[in-house]
């Protein structure tokens, strides 16, 4: 698995650049309409998806958890491509997408950083970026008439948060790698 998630380092790199974009345009836009929400949470959903989706079988043969990356990427995928398919959603029903995606993520984020602890150093990186995606989750579910200006600040600081931690856990594990090929 160490081998398999230390040369895929750029997957978290990219996924956190996306969370990052994603991130500032809903901050920056705070009073944009549910819409383009709409369309920025679907492609950073959808794109997330991809990535994980590749990086679960790209690993098949090679890490025993494949299944949950795989599981994170068509949850991903499948949460990405609703968002699209159904553009006249309320923005309750997209609150409940959204907090559903979260607290799935979250679980998974912290069942492979539970995994990779005995092997590197920094997992604990994965392990909070699934408590912030687990919180957030719940935080949505339980107070989803907060409106969609906090909804859309808290996503995305949420996205922001989530962004700088991949990157860094991608800088951790490309620095792991390099010491591998010593």
């Amino acid at each position: 698995m160490i081998e398999m998630v230390v040369n895929k380092w750029w997957v978290f790199l990219l996924r956190g650049l996306a969370a990052i974009v994603f991130g500032v345009l809903a901050v920056v836009w705070p009073r944009i309409t549910i819409q383009v929400l709409l369309i920025l949470f679907g492609t950073y959903v959808l794109l997330d998806g991809i990535f994980s989706l590749v990086a679960g079988i790209v690993s098949i043969r090679l890490n025993k958890q494949w299944w949950e990356m795989i599981i994170s990427g068509v949850l991903g995928i499948a949460i990405g491509v609703l968002t699209f398919v159904w553009p006249n959603i309320t923005g309750l029903v997209l609150l409940y997408f959204i907090a559903a995606w979260a607290v799935v993520i979250g679980i998974m984020d912290i069942l492979i950083a539970i995994q990779l602890r005995r092997e590197i150093e920094g997992e604990w990186f994965m392990f909070l970026d699934g408590i912030f995606s687990l919180v957030i989750g719940v935080l949505l579910f339980f107070f989803p008439g907060t409106g969609a200006l906090a909804a859309a600040w808290l996503i995305g600081l949420f996205a922001v948060a989530v962004g700088i931690i991949f990157i860094i856990l991608s800088l951790r594990l490309r620095k792991f790698a390099r010491n591998l090929e010593r």
